[in-house]
């Protein structure tokens, strides 16, 4: 599933770290994300409502 609209900066942010599509991200813990560069509140709440909604969640 691909990622949602996060913005350029977290979106990048993630590319560079190798996490290209929802499921990669579930792979990760909330904390993992946020210490992204690039990666600030607004994204992580996209991020979790988004895993929410595709009955994912966050690793741990």
């Amino acid at each position: 599933m691909e990622l949602p609209k996060i913005g350029r900066a977290a979106t990048s942010a993630l590319h560079h770290a190798g996490i290209y599509t929802l499921e990669q991200v579930s792979e990760h813990t909330q904390k993992e994300i946020v210490a992204l560069h690039g990666v600030g509140p607004k994204a992580i709440r996209i991020l979790s409502e988004t895993l929410e909604e595709a009955s994912m969640k966050w690793k741990g």
